[in-house]
């Protein structure tokens, strides 16, 4: 399924598309900009099955974490934050 990018923050969008489906392979992920380094991401995996809500979005969190590590980092905060399976 093609990224969906809306908004400023297009090549962000892209690495963090790119950063979550290096650790969740099979996820569909639409990521968007929301204002500058703040984003939203959807995420569809099957690996979501049988963990919690709080265990979807971990995952989701350890993969993107060089994007929102350190004081001048480029994604400062993701607004909105979904996870479901397929």
């Amino acid at each position: 399924m093609p990224l969906t990018i809306v908004g400023p923050g297009d090549d962000l969008c892209a690495a963090l598309r790119a950063a979550v489906l290096a650790v969740i392979p099979d996820a569909v992920v639409t990521a968007t900009g929301n204002s500058p380094g703040h984003f939203g991401l959807d995420v569809v995996a099957p690996i979501f099955a049988g963990k919690s809500r709080l265990q979807q979005q971990q995952l989701v969190y350890g993969a993107i974490k060089q994007l929102m590590a350190g004081d001048h980092a480029p994604v400062h905060a993701i607004d909105s934050l979904t996870t479901r399976l397929p």
